[in-house]
């Protein structure tokens, strides 16, 4: 029986690309750090990565009523403006520190999403070619 690609990999291209938006947004703050005016921004993961799997994408389902509590509301996944801790006089809400934090932590996802991807590349070619690591 075939097996589509998007089946075999499962949600990870669509983290991915969620990942990638999101660095470009987290770079787009930085660089106007010394903007005036410049409004910070950043995405909802969860509502991003939703809206990238589509109507028919398989999600997760509770068995229990406990089970996945307070993700069901959450917000569109595009960028949304960050609530600033102390915007500046000049109306920029970036705060450098922050932003470098959150792009490091985007940063680290990318790479164990994009290494999960490409072992589970290795995994179904070992199984077509049927051999063994």
């Amino acid at each position: 029986m075939p097996i589509g690609f998007d089946k075999a990999i499962g949600m990870q291209q669509d983290a991915l690309r969620v990942y990638q938006r999101r660095h470009q947004i987290l770079a787009s703050n930085l660089a106007n750090a010394d903007t005036p005016g410049y409004k910070a921004r950043d995405i909802d993961f969860r509502a991003a990565l939703a809206e990238q799997s589509g109507p028919g994408a398989p999600g997760m389902q509770a068995t229990h009523a406990r089970h996945f509590g307070g993700g069901g509301d959450l917000p569109g996944g595009e960028a949304q403006y960050r609530v600033p801790n102390q915007p500046s006089l000049d109306g920029n809400t970036v705060d450098p520190d922050l932003e470098m934090s959150a792009w490091a932590e985007n940063v680290l996802r990318y790479q164990a999403a994009l290494q999960f991807t490409s072992s589970r590349i290795s995994s179904l070619k070992s199984a077509i070619t049927g051999q063994q690591r």
